[in-house]
């Protein structure tokens, strides 16, 4: 099943890089270079991807990851885009490192709680601590040193990190 699961998505993302490069959507070479590349790379890191690939291969899963990037991380990308403009035009920067505690259960969750907020302008995430149930992020302006949850750091990222890497 993990092959599988590696094929498809090694497949879909060569057909999203090549699409329209020669006139049209897809010639008969770059899908059967994408066939041939995408069963390689399946096949080289079957071992890697695991069983827990086949959360990746639902539809339903697909469906919500467009509606958190459509809405809430695309909405958090543009306030913090204002925010970081508003600080560099008024000098109002207090950089930091502070640690966000998380309530997050698998490495999924991590991997896509970290990158939203690495994602948004502003923050950085420098370190995910499973075992603290912590991230430590770098942040342009530090409101507070030690919050008590992620929601002044990521807003509603956390929820959705929960829910997207179940």
């Amino acid at each position: 099943m993990s092959f599988i699961a590696a094929f498809v998505w090694s497949f879909m993302l060569w057909l999203v890089l090549t699409a329209g490069t020669k006139g049209m959507l897809w010639s008969p070479e770059e899908i059967i270079a994408g066939i041939v590349f995408s069963a390689i790379v399946a096949y080289s890191t079957r071992n890697i991807i695991g069983e827990k690939s086949k959360r990746f291969l639902n539809p339903i899963r697909w469906f919500e990851f467009v509606i958190y990037s459509i809405g809430p991380l695309f909405w958090g990308i543009v306030k913090a885009n204002f925010d970081v403009a508003y600080r560099v035009i008024t000098g109002k920067i207090k950089p930091g490192i502070v640690r966000v505690p998380v309530e997050l259960e698998n490495d999924a969750q991590y991997t896509i709680l970290s990158n939203s907020i690495t994602l948004t302008p502003g923050t950085l995430t420098v370190d995910a601590c499973p075992e603290e149930k912590a991230l430590y992020v770098h942040w342009i302006y530090v409101r507070e040193e030690e919050p008590k949850s992620s929601e002044p750091v990521s807003g509603s990222f956390e929820k959705w990190a929960r829910r997207l890497g179940r």
